[in-house]
């Protein structure tokens, strides 16, 4: 459930989305921005999940047993942390603020998430986000890859007050060394109070995602963190920090090759491949984990593979 916005007829918006909030157990918060009833997709992300923030005790953390996943490339990115990632490639990786861990799926992939058992020794931070980006018709089907790529290695455009880490594809005339399948951008920028930077219209499609603070788009006002701004294409917007410290991670790129089908960990072009994930994993016929016994059993999914847009 979101809250609806009026936008005035010359809005740079086109809608805004304020995810509900779901506590996953341990007062631990996720907010989930795509997919929403107002917007499915901006440009090939499907998916924008926020973790946290939250601290756990001694003893606790993060424990999300291997799933599997078909047709997109998952993106980690982290504020505060760490996460312990595994694969059926034979990955294991702990990933760490500013860093970046992309997984691409393709034919089929299996994970872990977990917090490393010397972390839960004592009290722990987790605050980030995940997203899901949806392949080309062209590699749905390519062998699954795992690339880490570390924060001294990404791109960062810096300017009075102004932090641009630019963590996929390009932005602000740097790329980042993630290597991506479509054409799409992804910046993690802070903004100091009264700083502003103007957000290219590269792309067709746009969002603002802010995760701290409080974001001024001139004649839209300001708007708050956890909400969701997806932006009209063609045109330049200015973004400036109305509070002490803003931070916001701005995405987009090319409309897909198409519609795509959802369901739970899948998503595809063609609704019988995601029953076929289905089926497959139903029977346990992915890779497993290496080292790994458990897993996250197929929950029961009624009805058809939803379609987006």
């Amino acid at each position: 459930m979101s809250l609806e916005f009026d936008l005035p007829p010359d809005s740079d918006l086109e809608v805004v989305v304020v995810p509900r909030t779901h506590d996953l157990g341990d007062n631990f918060e996720v907010r989930r921005a795509l997919p929403s009833r107002q917007k499915r997709m901006v440009g090939p992300y499907v998916f924008l999940d926020q973790m946290g923030p939250h601290v756990f005790s001694p003893g606790r953390g993060l424990d999300v047993r291997p799933h599997p996943h078909i047709g997109l490339a998952t993106v980690t990115y982290l504020f505060s942390g760490e996460i312990l990632h595994r694969d059926s490639l034979g990955s294991v990786q702990a990933i760490r603020p500013g860093d970046v861990n992309w997984m691409t799926a393709g034919s089929g992939i299996v994970h872990s998430e977990r917090t490393a058992s010397e972390t839960r020794q004592h009290e722990s931070s987790l605050f980030g986000l995940q997203c899901w980006v949806a392949l080309p018709r062209a590699q749905e089907e390519c062998a699954p890859d795992f690339r880490h790529t570390g924060i001294d290695a990404l791109p960062v455009e810096e300017g009075e007050g102004i932090t641009a880490r630019i963590v996929a594809g390009s932005c602000f005339n740097r790329r980042s060394p993630v290597q991506t399948l479509s054409d799409l951008f992804y910046v993690d920028l802070q903004l100091q109070a009264g700083a502003r930077i103007e957000l290219p219209a590269d792309y067709t499609e746009r969002a603002i995602y802010i995760v701290e603070g409080k974001l001024d788009l001139g004649r839209d006002g300001a708007f708050d963190a956890g909400e969701l701004l997806v932006l009209k294409p063609g045109k330049p917007v200015t973004l400036a920090a109305v509070s002490a410290n803003v931070r916001a991670v701005l995405l987009g790129g090319e409309p897909m090759d198409g519609p795509r089908y959802l369901t739970w960990n899948f998503v595809s072009s063609s609704a019988d491949r995601i029953e076929q994930a289905k089926q497959d994993w139903r029977e346990q016929r992915f890779a497993p984990v290496p080292g790994e016994t458990e897993f996250i059993p197929l929950p029961d999914l009624p009805g058809k593979p939803v379609r987006y847009p």
